[in-house]
């Protein structure tokens, strides 16, 4: 007998294991030890360091990654394609940024993951897998820097760099919950890289400590250290923050708290950046008039959002169409309906586009000059859900270059700065700042992070308890109009309303209470006794639940315990005569 226990013992034991190791396997399959962040592993190491007394390098001891769009000596630049890897020689030199980088101390592990050919903005890549967001990995991570992007939120580096042409560093910085900054165009040299939109394209980097983005910073740019200059101006598009997709309020309330705290009320300003934009960038009227009745219509945003896209599509073509058709090579559904949708613009045309660009360079250094900051939501949405049809849509992607495009068509740096969680999604927020304000760009970042983080989380909180007594509120509001339809015998409505109020606050007994009475009288007995018990669960002393249950189960043929509920509503109200006399009539019929 004990052998055979012990024989079913280690036959149990073994099942387990298996399990567990099955179940590991899976675990691997959904999230790859590197968070699908990586597409090749390597080692660049820095110089030795200098003797003393010279300074150590400035960035001695950290790591980063690049994405495959940056040449590095001996090996594939893989353009997020492996066609674009398999037609193309390894390189023959590394880009100078990712030397400087070298040179400065610290040291290159490897190339990340970017969308094909950096044509998108979801961080999706059919040939490489999408890199698992560590902030929501039901979400994608954000494009066409993914990897690099991932591969900061991970804890993989200490910095990451990729290109942002439309938003490619900015989005995926807002989705992953790190920092991501876009130098003003033309600041970081560009040789190395493979062109996406030459007049767009702008070496970004992602960290998630403000010291190490403007370590990084004084090494690309290579600014001298000196002393930091605050803003003078924190200017809030206030109308910005009115086009989100989902309530994010604590966002903006949070920065003005931190502005007033560490700047004074006297710095903070509010524009209507559209009507700015619009009063300021005449050519956009023009370049678009034809499109809207001779009006910027629905908003300049979002010309400015369509203009940029032509551009976008029409470098890319002139940059990658001779190749695609030459090597025809598989391309996403997605980047091949883009490129189709690519036209070849007029020289009139791009002369027009041309005069946008100047004309929002200058209105927004004029706004931004005397150390002035912008402030902006960096995405309109939060992360959509991976594989999510809505990805591939005009509108989303119009909404998203609706922001995007203000640094990207102006030349303006930008930095996304993370905002903690909003409904269980990464929220951010932008800083502008003017072409050449880089290193005040930085300084300030690095001034206003911390507390900017503990604004968002104390107004978050804050915000959470007031939406707490708001559905409350309207949750009473609900049930008082159940009350009334009840009374007026309209109990399919008064059941829709208690089902509001119940929506709106889950945990008062009286609504499932209630909604049972009305139930009752539809004659929804099973409903009707699955409410009366929720409602004990909420609240043991409940008596009109334990009599309408009582009534529900009687109804039913439940007499046994239609019984109990009766006796126990007595020896909660000795008194109660109808408690008494239900359960007296099915004693004596039933028992």
């Amino acid at each position: 007998m004990g052998s055979s226990a012990a024989a079913n013992l280690w036959v149990l034991l073994g099942l387990g294991i298996a399990g567990i190791f099955i179940m590991t396997k899976k675990i691997k399959k959904t999230v790859k030890a590197d968070f699908g962040a990586f597409v090749e592993r390597f080692q660049l190491l820095p110089p030795p360091q200098p003797a003393p007394p010279k300074a150590p390098h400035p960035l001695t001891g950290f790591s980063f990654a690049v994405s495959d769009i940056f040449d590095v000596d001996g090996y594939v630049t893989g353009f997020g394609h492996p066609d674009w890897a398999r037609t193309h020689k390894a390189a023959s030199q590394t880009s100078p940024v990712v030397l400087t980088l070298v040179e400065g101390g610290s040291t290159c592990v490897g190339k990340t993951v970017i969308d094909e050919m950096a044509f998108s903005i979801s961080g999706e890549n059919k040939h490489y897998d999408t890199p698992t967001n560590p902030a929501a990995p039901a979400r994608v991570p954000g494009g066409s820097s993914s990897g690099a992007a991932v591969a900061v939120a991970a804890n993989f580096v200490d910095f990451a760099l990729g290109i942002d042409v439309v938003g490619d560093v900015r989005t995926p910085a807002g989705f992953c919950a790190v920092l991501g900054f876009r130098p003003s165009h033309g600041a970081v040299s560009h040789a190395g890289i493979i062109p996406v939109a030459s007049s767009l394209d702008a070496v970004g980097w992602f960290a998630k400590d403000p010291k190490i983005l403007g370590l990084v910073g004084h090494v690309l740019l290579q600014l001298p250290f000196g002393v930091q200059r605050n803003p003078r101006s924190v200017i809030v598009a206030d109308d910005c923050f009115e086009l989100l997709k989902t309530p994010v309020s604590h966002i903006k309330e949070s920065v003005i708290r931190s502005t007033e705290k560490l700047l004074g009320k006297q710095v903070l300003k509010h524009v209507n950046l559209g009507e700015y934009i619009s009063s300021k960038v005449p050519s956009l009227k023009t370049l678009h008039s034809n499109k809207a009745n001779g009006e910027v219509k629905p908003s300049s945003l979002k010309s400015l959002a369509h203009t940029m896209q032509l551009l976008w599509r029409h470098e890319f073509k002139n940059n990658h169409g001779e190749w695609i058709k030459s090597e025809k090579p598989i391309l996403d559904t997605v980047v091949t309906a883009r490129m189709h949708d690519s036209l070849d613009m007029t020289d009139t045309k791009i002369e027009n586009i041309q005069s946008v660009r100047n004309e929002l360079k200058s209105a927004l250094n004029v706004l931004l000059k005397d150390d002035a900051i912008l402030v902006i939501p960096s995405v309109l949405h939060p992360p959509p859900k991976l594989g999510a049809k809505e990805i591939s849509s005009e509108d989303y992607l119009i909404r998203t270059f609706s922001l995007m495009s203000l640094a990207s068509m102006s030349g303006c740096c930008q930095v996304t700065i993370p905002m903690g969680l909003q409904d269980k999604s990464p929220a951010s927020v932008s800083f502008i700042a003017r072409h050449g304000g880089d290193r005040f760009l930085l300084d300030t970042t690095k001034l206003m992070y911390a507390s900017l983080q503990e604004q968002a989380d104390t107004v978050g909180k804050s915000n959470s308890s007031s939406n707490v007594l708001r559905n409350e509120v309207s949750a009473e509001i609900a049930k008082e109009k159940g009350n009334q339809a009840y009374k007026e015998k309209q109990f399919k409505r008064a059941v829709d309303l208690y089902s509001e109020a119940i929506k709106l606050n889950g945990n008062n007994a009286t609504y499932y209470s209630n909604r049972a009475a009305a139930y009752l009288e539809s004659g929804s007995y099973i409903k009707a006794e699955a409410d009366c018990t929720k409602a004990i669960d909420l609240d043991k002393k409940n008596v009109k639940s334990y009599l309408r249950r009582g009534t529900a189960r009687e109804m039913l043929g439940y007499y046994d315990g239609a019984i109990e509920d009766f006796k126990y509503a007595l020896v909660l109200e000795p008194t109660n005569k109808r408690a008494s006399t239900s359960a007296e009539k099915l004693v004596k019929f039933f028992q």
